[in-house]
């Protein structure tokens, strides 16, 4: 495999120490390979086997040198070899004298031995850490997706598909690659360290005393690459951010015709980077041509001894050779533990953060979620009640939102929600849906605490259609689908007809079939917010939630909207986030919220008698603007 090169860098959350917390963190991943045991187990002596027949390819190359001597001259250097080689010369000889063609195809059937082991071995740890990382993201993406609001409220997007991806390909090349190169790195090292002390005690020793120079080589420069590498890493990030930032923000640029201050910009942060790296690769370069030297120096060395005892009969040449491809191996694990460090580190910061997000409380079970979950309004069609209901965002206690509100919405009736920005109309609306917990106060939904509900069921049982209507990538079909994955086509085609939607909609070449692109980009604001309310309409809720529906609408479909809509209302409790005043004229109760509490509450006709009141003002200035637009 390709080994990293020295000193790439951990990212700052990479850097773990190596610790029993964090050990057994990273060890508590490995609880998604059990189901395959098993196959791991085959890999493993795949693994050992592959291991045994590398380890045999020096003393291999060591006979079939030997071989290429005339038996006679083999038997004289073998017999010339003093008793002092001990057991690795009894081992040695224990081996039968074969030709050199004999050798050859031992040599070849060995390597055929080999060459199956490894594929074997590659293809059984495959095979277990793609099936773990599959039960791996599947469980994290169910966990992710199962948390709360407040959860993703502190949590950037881009941090959560981070854990999802670079983490759990992190954990998976530990499965499939690290683990097998550990076992493999170590087996090389104690197997060939052992056998050359047994081929020479003396030459093993002179090649081990460099040892040390290598080690403080590593340690010296490590700390400048790592460092100047950490620089680099920060700089990168900061690129990432200018282009993020840009990109979702690519109309602001344009409309404010700053895309040469932004290259600019992105430039300029690029050019640290490189300065950064060149700094890296100075250190990485004079690291890297220290390495060389003192390596080759050592083979030198150790040719040159080697040499000298071989002249001296201590040794055999053949044996010589062997000492030298064993050394070979042994500095490559060397290398390759260092790798498998910073490996081993990064590991354990991937799976912590993984740990961290699986360790997070969901809100809901999704093995209890009911395809057709209790009505909550079966029995009353959703009556509703607010009883002192106070709440502050955990993050800020001091700053409450709503402040002992209180109000009542009898079964079907309608009711709507005015007032300015930040009154905490939203904030009603997503503690009812229990996005968050009330700090003080009862909700109560057809005479029931809303706590006591599973929260699927009652998330189920109410259709919301949003200002900011936020659409799948996929089909408008899909979209409206949404509302009721179980529904026919027949079914999804007449929520669109309903809607007002049907007439855009076969206006396309692909008709429902037509893909809408990311976030819907492809539709316009109001064919967007038609395709939501056919969403709403199929889902058929028993509590209806409009935030301005018809807001994005020209005058024409806002009018058969509203009729569709008002047709949905029909024997349903329906809350109104009201911007547009004119659309609530005929709901049956308007509440008026002020700084976190409800200042005034009545009907249209009757708030509008409240001179000075809040409500009134707000029409008034409305008219006036409808006024100077025509």
């Amino acid at each position: 495999m390709a080994k990293k090169n020295f000193g790439d860098e951990l990212k700052p959350e990479d850097k773990k120490k190596l610790s029993k917390e964090g050990f057994n963190k990273a060890l508590s991943i490995f609880r998604f390979t059990l189901p395959y045991r098993g196959t791991f187990l085959i890999g493993f002596i795949f693994l050992i086997l592959s291991q045994i027949t590398s380890m045999s390819i020096p003393l291999l190359m060591g006979r079939m040198v030997s071989s290429i001597l005339s038996p006679d001259s083999q038997a004289t250097t073998a017999n010339a070899v003093p008793p002092m080689m001990g057991g690795m010369k009894s081992s040695l000889d224990s081996i039968p004298k074969l030709t050199l063609d004999q050798m050859t195809i031992v040599f070849l059937v060995i390597l055929a031995f080999q060459a199956l082991f490894s594929f074997l071995r590659v293809y059984t740890f495959s095979r277990v850490s793609e099936n773990s990382m599959r039960d791996l993201r599947k469980a994290l993406y169910s966990k992710i997706i199962t948390l709360p609001i407040t959860f993703f409220e502190k949590h950037r997007v881009g941090e959560l598909m981070s854990r999802i991806t670079s983490d759990v390909t992190q954990l998976q090349d530990v499965l499939s690659i690290t683990l097998a190169e550990f076992f493999r790195q170590i087996f090389t090292l104690v197997g060939g360290i052992t056998l050359i002390i047994l081929l020479s005690s003396k030459l093993t020793l002179f090649m081990l005393s460099t040892f040390p120079f290598l080690v403080i080589a590593a340690f010296f420069f490590g700390r400048f690459i790592r460092k100047n590498s950490k620089k680099v890493q920060d700089e990168l990030a900061s690129t990432n951010v200018i282009v993020e930032e840009t990109l979702q923000s690519i109309n602001v640029v344009k409309a404010f015709t700053n895309e040469q201050l932004e290259v600019n910009r992105y430039g300029l942060s690029l050019q640290k980077v490189v300065e950064w790296a060149l700094k890296t690769a100075t250190f990485r370069g004079s690291f890297i041509s220290f390495i060389i030297f003192v390596l080759f120096g050592a083979i030198v060395g150790v040719v040159w001894y080697g040499g000298h005892l071989v002249q001296s009969k201590e040794l055999a040449f053949d044996e010589l050779l062997t000492f030298i491809i064993y050394t070979g191996f042994i500095g490559g694990s060397v290398g390759g533990l260092g790798d498998m460090y910073a490996q081993i580190q990064r590991t354990i910061g991937a799976s912590e953060r993984v740990i961290e997000i699986l360790d997070e409380k969901s809100e809901i079970k999704l093995d209890k979620i009911e395809v057709h979950p209790t009505k909550v309004g079966e029995t009353s069609a959703g009556a509703i009640s607010f009883q002192n209901v106070a709440f502050e965002y955990p993050s800020r206690p001091d700053m409450p939102v709503l402040k002992d509100i209180s109000f009542e919405v009898k079964s079907g009736e309608k009711i709507a929600l005015v007032g300015y920005s930040g009154a905490g109309k939203s904030t009603i609306v997503q503690l009812l849906m229990r996005y968050y917990t009330i700090s003080r106060g009862n909700i109560w939904v057809d005479g029931k605490n809303i706590n006591t509900y599973d929260l699927t069921d009652l998330r189920k049982n109410i259709g919301i259609v949003p200002q900011e209507v936020m659409l799948f990538g996929g089909t408008i079909f899909e979209n409206i689908a949404y509302g009721n994955p179980q529904a026919s086509e027949s079914e999804v085609i007449e929520a669109a007809r309903k809607a007002n939607a049907s007439e855009f909609i076969e206006s396309f070449p692909e008709g429902f079939q037509t893909i809408v692109g990311e976030r819907g980009v492809k539709l316009s604001g109001g064919q967007r917010q038609r395709v939501a309310i056919a969403r709403a309409i199929l889902k058929d809720p028993a509590l209806l939630i409009l935030d301005e529906a018809t807001s994005a609408l020209d005058s024409e479909s806002e009018k058969l909207v509203q009729d569709a809509l008002d047709a949905l209302m029909q024997n349903r409790t329906t809350i109104i986030i009201a911007h547009r005043l004119a659309t609530i004229r005929n709901v049956d109760n308007i509440y008026v919220l002020s700084e976190g509490g409800i200042v005034e509450s009545g009907s249209h006709n009757e708030l509008l008698l409240q001179e000075d009141g809040i409500y009134a003002n707000l029409v008034k200035l409305q008219y006036e603007n409808a006024i100077l637009e025509n």
